[in-house]
């Protein structure tokens, strides 16, 4: 990937190239992280930020018809879709790359892709790693997609700390069981995060609980990462330790390199 400079004119490794994003749910820094780095490389963007609504999804449409259609437009579709397993339905549809931006409570691979990329940045290593998941680890696709990028490295062990109303599901724990990572639940932060080298902390989803708000109030505040867990909220946000920024921008790079790759080879 070439190395932009600030006020250097921006690259055209993709230029002629066309992106369309196609968002069913609303997002805003996985979005924009997108369309920025398509820009970056010279690309040129079509975006929808809320296509359940305002599309023809809202007339009955399919997705395979929608992504046969929007297909025709660009030369590749990034989406991220309310349903599980969405992206990959795309995939097997479209004549051109799909991008998964995330598909329900299903899994985010763009995000574990820069999340793992920023924990090597961070402490310099990814075999031998702790890592605390914490959160809602039951409908959080960051923290599943992270689980499973995680397994492919050596020695790593995983907590999840989590509400019992929203912990991780089997086929994640049966899929690092299998991959012989070790893995552990606990529902005490404190003693998580004095073991851990990362803590990567996931909000808990007021959008998957549906109308059930008796298990979002159980869920939610349970899990606050402030001073007292950093001594093993804004409150954090000027700890050095505190990658969350660093981690966005990172992923600015990796999109960038990923769309490199998808539409002009290495």
């Amino acid at each position: 990937m070439e190395k932009i400079e600030k006020n250097s004119s921006v690259s055209q490794i993709l230029k002629g190239y066309l992106m369309a994003t196609l968002f069913y749910e609303p997002s805003t820094r996985t979005r924009l992280s997108f369309e920025s780095s398509t820009k970056r490389l010279g690309g040129e963007v079509l975006t929808t930020e809320n296509a359940r609504e305002f599309s023809s999804a809202a007339k009955g449409e399919t997705l395979e018809d929608t992504i046969r259609t929007v297909e025709g437009y660009a030369d590749i579709i990034v989406m991220r879709h309310f349903e599980s397993g969405a992206a990959r339905r795309a995939a097997t549809t479209a004549g051109v790359p799909i991008i998964s931006a995330g598909d329900g409570p299903g899994q985010h691979p763009t995000q574990a892709l820069l999340d793992v990329y920023t924990i090597e940045r961070e402490i310099g290593k990814l075999d031998g790693i702790k890592v605390g998941l914490v959160g809602d680890l039951a409908n959080g696709r960051t923290v599943r997609s992270l689980a499973y990028l995680l397994a492919k490295y050596q020695d790593v062990k995983i907590y999840f700390v989590s509400p019992d109303v929203v912990k991780m599901k089997d086929d994640i724990k049966e899929y690092l069981t299998s991959e012989g990572v070790e893995w552990e639940e606990s529902a005490d932060l404190m003693d998580v995060a004095s073991k851990c080298d990362i803590v990567y902390q996931t909000r808990i989803q007021r959008e998957r609980f549906g109308e059930r708000n008796d298990l979002y109030e159980e869920a939610r505040g349970k899990y606050i990462v402030d001073q007292d867990v950093l001594r093993i909220a804004v409150d954090v946000d000027a700890d050095p330790r505190a990658a969350y920024f660093r981690q966005a921008k990172n992923g600015l790079y990796i999109r960038m390199a990923l769309l490199k790759l998808l539409l002009v080879g290495r």
